[in-house]
């Protein structure tokens, strides 16, 4: 199985994010990529502020056009797709994510369970978690997603290790309070605790984080992808700050 994890810069345009995305799933086929991987809210990155009549606006139905689009196109390169989006069902948003397979199909839905996406005052009406982990086989084994503050939730990790999984798809978004992109710092202070969530849900884990433009104003997420076993070893990893592919096989 060859993986692409895509590290993507998003932007408050999401227009040009949607086709930033295309563009990935193209370098990824010609890479010979099985599957592509994209991070959480990829199409926005968390740029909701807790104002419902701004934040609705930043949702997509699943499935909608934008999946219909990627689903096309995923189709044409014979590529299965994950992404993470933020949701919007009727008058509530998700943080969601799909996995799309090399036909188009929509073959995961899954919306974050921890709140940790929203502010804690925000209005639990509008803002929204999921309950369920959804499964899904694929031909490489069973997957399914967590998406950033799920892994480390101890209810969820060890819902997750009960599913006695293949492959996690890890769509998160991640920065530092001093808005670097401190590569030692995240090596030091952060990866460890990574490995170890990991290796307590117990199968290998792909993981992206999105690079976030100057436009997404109070976002400093610094990008990086890894790919870590279900023993908690890194195996592969994209460093802080850059955009591009992580092609690993495995």
């Amino acid at each position: 199985m060859r993986l692409a994890l895509a590290v993507v810069r998003v932007t408050a345009d999401q227009a040009y994010n949607e086709r930033r995305l295309l563009m990935a799933m193209q370098e990824a086929a010609s890479a010979r990529a099985d599957l592509v991987l994209f991070p959480e809210a990829a199409l926005t990155g968390l740029s909701n502020v807790d104002e419902p009549a701004h934040d609705l606006a930043l949702g997509q139905p699943i499935p909608g056009q934008v999946t219909q689009r990627l689903g096309a196109q995923a189709r044409v390169l014979g590529l299965w797709v994950g992404l993470g989006l933020l949701e919007r069902a009727g008058d509530q948003l998700y943080d969601s994510a799909v996995l799309l397979d090399d036909q188009g199909e929509l073959r995961l839905h899954y919306r974050r369970i921890t709140p940790g996406w929203h502010g804690p005052h925000a209005s639990p009406g509008v803002y929204c978690e999921g309950r369920t982990i959804p499964v899904a086989e694929a031909p490489w084994g069973t997957m399914a997603f967590a998406i950033c503050g799920d892994l480390f939730d101890d209810a969820v990790a060890a819902r997750l290790a009960r599913l006695d999984l293949q492959w996690l798809l890890f769509p998160f978004a991640r920065a530092f309070d001093d808005g670097s992109a401190d590569q030692r710092r995240w090596d030091r202070e952060e990866m460890p605790a990574y490995r170890g969530q990991v290796q307590q849900v117990g199968c290998t884990t792909l993981m992206v984080n999105y690079l976030a433009d100057a436009s997404l104003e109070d976002d400093n997420s610094f990008g990086s992808a890894f790919v870590v076993d279900s023993a908690g070893t890194l195996i592969a990893q994209f460093p802080l700050g850059r955009e591009g592919l992580l092609i690993v096989d495995l």
